[in-house]
């Protein structure tokens, strides 16, 4: 009796890395399909034109001089904990602590401002302020170095566990701070302004871009161009090369992960002094979380970190503002947003992989 098998209908199998040329036209592609399917939900499901929620999109980010330096504002900040994620990351150490090291690093500030923002020159408390905070960032991010590099623990269930903890101190640390009773310090020296971070030919934010700009070269410069950076790759390509060719793997293992809870502290310390002046439980506000996703697509490259930081600042943005001029729910503005990071994450799977479909389904046997 003979027997026929089906093949499967298409095999996926793993392609060569693709050029920069490559990459743009998938991505493009990618962006085009994810506007395309946002405007067919908004259309059939919200009744609304796509058209105009697209506009309201991009005016949510850049419509007016305010909305503009608020939209760098957020999208240095969420460049600086996807920079600081990429030491760890690059060498295969999945640091899922970032929002713990930027409590930390918030913590310090908030203490350093309370305590001597009236006692010191803002310039001077500002440079300890950066100093401290690093120190504090990379001294949470010690724990789980160590016993990685020592009993090669899980790192990701570490790192995590680490941000718990942190939360359950800045509530502590809130409550003795907290004169009135209501659960918050509230903004830190308003009056005062000690240890805020001032203006700069008149725009606030200023320092906060030159200190991520300078932060982004310098991790940048290390990670492509240092002996430290090249030990770094060696690591996360193979431990076992990496010991082959006399590099001290738990070395390397703490340094990069020291650096990335400095970096990620330091950011603790720009939203601090630079954006909230207050510090709570939700200082980091997820962003820790979302850095994975910047670091990931941008394989761990530092300056493509920056158009992925500004698009995904840029659907939050935009998500909010079509929310309120259209009276839309957060669900429905949040829906959109995801059909666009679908399809944008979906594009890294077309630049690894390759499908090909079989035109002979039947063989007989």
């Amino acid at each position: 009796m003979e027997k026929t098998k089906r093949d499967p209908l298409f095999h996926v199998s793993k392609k060569d890395e693709p050029g920069f040329l490559a990459k743009t036209v998938t991505l493009l592609i990618a962006v085009f399909c994810a506007l395309l399917v946002s405007a067919l939900f908004i259309y059939f499901v919200t009744g609304l034109d796509p058209i105009s929620v697209y506009i309201s999109m991009f005016k949510g980010a850049f419509g007016t001089t305010r909305r503009t330096w608020i939209t760098v504002r957020d999208t240095c900040l969420l460049l600086l904990i996807s920079v600081s994620l990429a030491p760890a990351f690059r060498m295969r150490f999945w640091n899922c602590g970032a929002e713990g090291q930027i409590l930390m690093g918030g913590l310090s500030t908030a203490a350093l401002m309370i305590y001597c923002g009236e006692k010191i020159p803002t310039g001077l408390l500002l440079l300890i302020m950066l100093v401290t905070s690093a120190l504090c960032g990379a001294l949470w991010s010690f724990l789980p170095a160590y016993f990685k590099a020592k009993y090669d623990t899980n790192e990701t269930l570490f790192t995590l566990m680490m941000n718990y903890v942190a939360i359950q101190l800045i509530e502590f640390f809130v409550d003795v701070w907290d004169k009135k009773q209501s659960h918050s310090v509230g903004i830190i020296n308003m009056n005062t302004m000690g240890g805020w971070f001032p203006k700069i030919l008149g725009q606030q934010y200023i320092l906060n871009v030159l200190i991520v700009a300078v932060i982004t070269v310098f991790v940048y410069i290390y990670m492509h161009y240092s002996k430290h950076g090249y030990e770094n790759a060696v690591v996360g390509e193979s431990v076992a090369t990496a010991r082959y060719a006399g590099i001290n793997v738990p070395k390397v293992i703490r340094n990069n992960v020291l650096l990335s809870g400095a970096i990620a502290g330091i950011a603790g310390f720009v939203e601090v002094a630079g954006i909230s002046h207050t510090i709570s439980k939700e200082t980091a506000g997820g962003r820790g979380f979302t850095a994975i996703i910047v670091c990931w697509l941008a394989k761990f490259n530092p300056l493509s970190m920056i158009l992925i930081s500004l698009f995904l600042v840029f659907l939050d943005k935009g998500a909010s503002q079509i929310a309120s001029d259209f009276g839309l729910n957060t669900f429905a503005s949040n829906i959109i947003t995801g059909i666009m990071l679908f399809f944008i994450l979906s594009c890294e799977f077309f630049n690894n992989y390759r499908i090909s479909f079989n035109r002979n389904r039947k063989e007989g046997e």
